[in-house]
């Protein structure tokens, strides 16, 4: 089989512009090397009624096409479970009865990132274990890494090294991690390429460990610049007409929010009529903006 890349929203809200120019940049990475482009929907955690139906509606109106049919996460979880029976197997999983503020309270090791695993409960003792048990807190099932760094290459970045810690794999309450979730999909579909925000970026030296854990090659990777609003800070509803309905509402056409998306990555002029076929032909990601788009204020 061929390679693929894909875009994978969390039906959460809809989405905003910037998240829109990640998906077109994913398609465009995938369309001109060749490859199949897919649709995840990562929907193991919040998801608003209607949000998907919106989400793909918007990819859609702007001529995003995919091939296959759109995946959602939740029908994969026997797929997730038997990746994290294979770990387990190895030795290389453990409970984890650590509360999110424990773990930011905890003393971390020197050069660690913030938020980084200490490792409270990776040497508990049976004793230990079954104590933490008895006082009725659920454990999250956490993987026994055996590393503390791994190397990734990113199209944008280079060569880059990122700490590998003890992700989750089994949240407490039994949903299967996005960490885990994420690296078996790309895995299973045949994913050796992922473009996506490059507020992501310090998550792929740790996914990538974890796929050579499960037997899977790790993709090539592009973390693209986000969208900020004028403070520097992530889109938001209060920053005015930032998704694809609010400018349709605003009297732009679908045409003229595609262009402002594409001049935006340097691949049409304000005003241009353009289509994604046209943009595919212009678009070299060596050329790709390396700082965010600041989007216009209301």
């Amino acid at each position: 089989m061929e390679g693929a890349g894909r875009f994978a929203p969390s039906p959460s809200g809809d989405l905003h512009l910037g998240n829109l120019r990640t998906a077109l940049l994913a398609w465009l990475f995938a369309r001109t090397s060749g490859r199949d482009f897919l649709i995840r929907v990562e929907d193991l955690d919040r998801v608003r009624p209607g949000a998907m139906e919106r989400q793909l509606d918007d990819l859609r109106r702007l001529g995003l096409t995919w091939d296959g049919p759109v995946v959602l996460q939740s029908h994969r979880l026997p797929l997730y479970h038997k990746a994290i029976d294979q770990l387990r197997e190895r030795d290389l999983t453990y409970p984890c009865f650590c509360t999110r503020k424990e773990i930011l309270q905890a003393p971390s090791a020197p050069h660690a990132p913030d938020g980084a695993y200490p490792g409270t409960c990776r040497n508990l003792s049976e004793a230990e274990r079954a104590e933490k048990s008895a006082s009725g807190r659920s454990p999250a099932l956490r993987l026994r890494a055996g590393i503390d760094s791994f190397t990734v290459h990113d199209e944008l970045f280079g060569e880059v090294t990122g700490p590998v810690d003890d992700v989750v794999l089994l949240r407490g309450d039994g949903v299967p991690a996005y960490n885990l979730a994420v690296v078996v999909d790309d895995g299973a579909q045949n994913i050796d390429q992922v473009v996506r925000g490059d507020d992501l970026l310090t998550s792929a030296p740790r996914q990538a460990y974890l796929a050579q854990l499960l037997d899977i090659e790790p993709p090539s990777y592009a973390h693209v610049p986000l969208a900020l609003n004028s403070e520097g800070k992530r889109l938001a509803k209060r920053d005015g007409a930032v998704t694809l309905a609010d400018q349709l509402e605003a009297g732009r056409s679908t045409e003229q929010v595609l262009t402002m998306i594409a001049s935006s990555i340097g691949l049409a002029e304000p005003g241009e009529v353009v289509t994604p076929p046209q943009l595919a032909d212009r678009f070299d990601s060596r050329k790709i903006p390396r700082t965010p788009w600041i989007f216009p204020a209301k």
